[in-house]
């Protein structure tokens, strides 16, 4: 079978359960906390980073760009109950726009507001880090780059059917990663953004996402509406 390597609250694995949930494919999943830095970890995956996908002939698929990449080309002729692989659909330009929005939300908004928002709030205090309050000055700063991030994706889905286009694909997959990520720590104001509320609903509704809904970590809880399809 399949393994995933990956954290719950790791943005980058979410998208890429959702991928192989859009595509029904059947996988385990194994735990990896993203600051141990485990010796047997870093021998499958000299990089250390999140997500690992074992495939069932043994090849192991180290991070977000080589799994869906990987992914779009084995099955994006396919379509599962009549419906397209939602990878990479369209042409030439229109997949350029959705690996645009790909590294728009994987590499920009990690690098703006997830990452720091994670380790604020909870990787920090879940790797034991003495004395570590959250730094009020990071906190500020990745808050206002969200108002920026929340309000970019009310403007495509004002225009656009879906994130990249009148389909759906993976950059609706790599937003919604970080999305989740940032709605189970309660810090996105939803009456804020009715655009993005809207496109994150749809997303959320689809049964490909109800594991990541069902996600739990020790000592942090989600807000009430998290797991609500409808809020």
């Amino acid at each position: 079978m399949n393994r995933l390597t990956h954290f719950p609250l790791c943005p980058h694995s979410r998208s890429v359960r959702l991928v192989l949930n859009e595509l029904q494919l059947t996988y385990e999943l194994s735990v990896e906390l993203p600051w141990a830095w485990r010796k047997a970890f870093l021998a499958m995956n000299p990089g250390g980073n999140l997500p690992v996908l074992e495939l069932e002939n043994h090849m192991v698929l180290c991070g977000t760009y080589p799994i869906s990449e990987y992914l779009a080309e084995k099955y994006g002729e396919t379509s599962r109950n009549g419906v397209p692989v939602p990878l990479l659909p369209g042409d030439i330009e229109e997949r350029s726009e959705a690996r645009r929005l790909v590294d728009w939300f994987h590499i920009k908004c990690h690098a703006e507001v997830t990452r720091d928002l994670l380790y604020e709030k909870h990787y920090a205090r879940a790797a034991g880090v003495q004395g570590h309050s959250p730094d009020s000055e990071v906190l500020i700063a990745t808050t206002q780059n969200l108002k920026q991030h929340m309000r970019y994706i009310g403007f495509l889905t004002d225009y656009r059917r879906w994130l990249a286009g009148d389909e759906m694909s993976f950059a609706d997959l790599a937003a919604a990663g970080h999305i989740s990520c940032l709605d189970y720590l309660g810090v996105i104001d939803w009456d804020r953004y009715p655009s993005a509320r809207d496109w994150y609903m749809r997303i959320k509704s689809r049964r490909s996402f109800q594991a990541i809904l069902d996600d739990r970590v020790p000592g942090l809880a989600p807000p009430p509406h998290y797991a609500d399809p409808d809020f």
